[in-house]
C-alpha cells in the first residue's frame, strides 16, 4: 500500500469517544495550523489494529502515520524498528508541561533508554465499577441482610463478589450480577487471568525472569473464573461474545450491577447519550483472594508514529497538539480518560465524573504487564488457556502445564 501524500492515515481502536474525539481535535488542528491534509482514520477491533500495525508490519512499511497502540505491544513496536523515535522531537518541541503534566507510570512503558515510541492520551486503571443506587437502597440493603447475615457493601474478596452477583441476578429484570470480558482477543481474558493471579498473591514472572503460569495461585484463580462464568445464576450470558467495551456499555445501559472493569467505562456512564446510569456510579478497589493484596492493571493507550511515515513532522505537531491540556480534557468529556494530572483534578471534569479524582488513589497500586517483544505470543497462549478454562471441564492444573510448555517454546524461538 502506498501512503498518499494529501493524507494523514491513523488506525484507530474502535471506540466511539476515540473516533468522535480524533476527528474534532483534527478539525481544531487545521482550523489553528491551517494544515490542509485530510484525516483518513480507520477504526478496528483490537486483534485487527495490532495485525494492521505491527503484526503486517503497516507502521513499518509507511502504510500508518500514526497509530492508536496499548502498552503491551510496545516493546514489540520497538523491537521491530515499527515507530519513530520522538525524543529528538520532545527535546526541540515538548507537548505542554512534559514530563511534570503526568504520572511516571504513565510515562515508562513507551521509554526505552533515551528513546521514546509513543504520548499518552488515554488511560485507567482496572477497578471494580459499581451500581452505588443499589447498594445504597435500603429495601435492596434489608432483603440481603435478610438472606445473608451481613451487610450490603461493595465487595472485598472474591467470594464476596460472587455471593452479591448471586443476590443481583435478575435475568427477569434484565439485570445481572456482574459481567466479564470475556471475548477472544488476547487481551481481555489475559488481563482477568493477570488480576485473578495477583490478587491471590502470585506473579506472572518468576525469580529468574522467566514467565511462569504453571503455579497454585494461577489455579486457584483459574478455578475461580471457571466457576463464575459457568455460573448462570451470577453473570451476564454474553460474556464470551463481550470485550471490555461491549461490557462497558451493558453496564452503562442499567444491566449490570457490578464489574471489575477500565475505569474508562465507570466515566463512560456519565457522558454516554446511551448512559442510563449518569449519577448512579462508584468505583473502588479490585476484590481479592485470601493471601492478596490490592491491586490494579495499568494499561494506556499512546500515539505512535510510523517509522515510514512521510509526514512525521505533521504528524508530530498533531499528537502534541492532541495531549495538550485542553485536549486531554476534551477527550475525557467526550468519553474517554484523560492522562494529564490536570485533568484528573478538573472541577468541571469531577462534576462530571464525580469520583475522576480517584484515579491517582488507583495508580498507587496499579501493576504492569511484562514488558516483552514478544509478549503477543505469550499473550495468545494464556488467552487459549483462559478459553479452554471457560470452555472445557479439562482439570486447570493439566491446561496451565501445556499453556507453560508452549510459552517456553516461545521463549527459545
Amino acid at each position: 500500500m502506498t501512503m498518499q501524500n494529501d493524507t494523514l492515515r491513523v488506525a484507530v481502536r474502535t471506540f466511539e469517544p476515540f473516533e468522535t474525539a480524533l476527528q474534532k481535535i483534527w478539525e481544531a488542528y487545521c482550523q489553528k495550523t491551517g494544515c490542509k491534509l485530510k484525516l483518513e482514520a480507520v477504526p478496528m477491533e483490537l486483534a485487527d489494529l495490532h495485525s494492521k500495525t505491527l503484526g503486517e508490519g503497516g507502521l513499518k512499511k509507511g502504510e500508518w502515520d500514526i497509530a492508536y497502540l496499548n502498552t503491551d505491544w510496545l516493546a514489540e513496536a520497538h523491537a521491530t524498528g515499527s515507530v519513530l523515535d520522538l525524543n529528538s522531537h520532545i527535546e526541540e518541541n515538548p507537548p505542554q508541561d512534559y514530563p511534570e503534566g503526568w504520572s511516571d507510570s504513565l510515562l515508562g512503558l513507551q521509554a526505552f533508554g533515551d528513546e521514546v515510541v509513543g504520548l499518552p492520551f488515554h488511560d485507567g486503571p482496572e477497578c471494580l465499577v459499581y451500581r452505588k443506587d443499589l447498594f445504597e437502597d435500603e429495601d435492596e440493603r434489608q432483603q440481603f441482610y435478610d438472606q445473608y447475615g451481613w451487610e450490603l457493601k461493595p465487595p472485598e474478596t472474591w467470594e464476596e463478589y460472587l455471593t452479591i452477583a448471586r443476590f443481583f441476578q435478575r435475568p427477569e429484570e434484565d439485570l445481572y450480577g456482574t459481567v466479564f470480558a470475556a471475548y477472544p482477543d488476547g487481551h481481555n481474558t489475559v488481563f482477568d487471568f493477570s488480576l485473578q493471579l495477583w490478587t491471590r498473591g502470585g506473579e506472572i514472572v518468576d525469580s529468574e525472569g522467566n514467565i511462569n503460569i504453571n503455579t497454585a495461585e494461577a489455579r486457584k484463580g483459574l478455578e475461580f473464573y471457571r466457576s463464575m462464568l459457568q455460573d448462570d445464576t451470577a453473570v451476564h450470558p454474553n460474556c464470551p461474545e463481550f470485550d471490555s467495551v461491549k461490557a462497558g456499555l451493558a453496564f452503562a445501559r442499567g444491566n449490570v450491577a457490578m464489574m471489575v472493569n477500565w475505569f474508562g467505562f465507570a466515566a463512560l456512564c456519565e457522558v454516554h447519550e446511551e448512559s442510563t446510569t449518569k449519577g448512579k456510579v462508584d468505583v473502588t478497589t479490585i476484590p481479592r483472594g485470601p493471601s492478596g493484596e490490592e491491586v490494579s492493571l495499568n494499561v494506556y493507550w499512546v500515539y505512535a508514529i510510523g517509522a515510514r511515515s512521510s509526514h512525521k513532522e505533521i504528524a508530530y505537531d498533531f499528537i502534541r497538539f492532541a495531549v495538550n491540556a485542553q485536549n486531554d480534557k476534551f477527550l475525557t468529556l467526550e468519553g474517554g480518560i484523560g492522562c494529564r494530572r490536570s485533568t484528573w483534578r478538573d472541577e468541571e471534569v469531577n462534576r462530571t465524573v464525580p469520583y475522576y479524582h480517584r484515579l491517582e488513589e488507583l495508580h498507587r497500586s496499579a501493576r504492569e504487564l511484562p514488558r516483552r517483544n514478544d509478549w503477543s505470543e505469550i499473550a495468545g497462549v494464556i488467552d487459549q488457556v483462559v478459553l479452554d478454562v471457560m470452555n472445557t471441564d479439562q482439570p486447570v492444573a493439566q491446561i496451565l502445564e501445556n499453556g507453560q510448555r508452549e510459552i517456553e517454546q516461545i521463549a527459545l524461538a
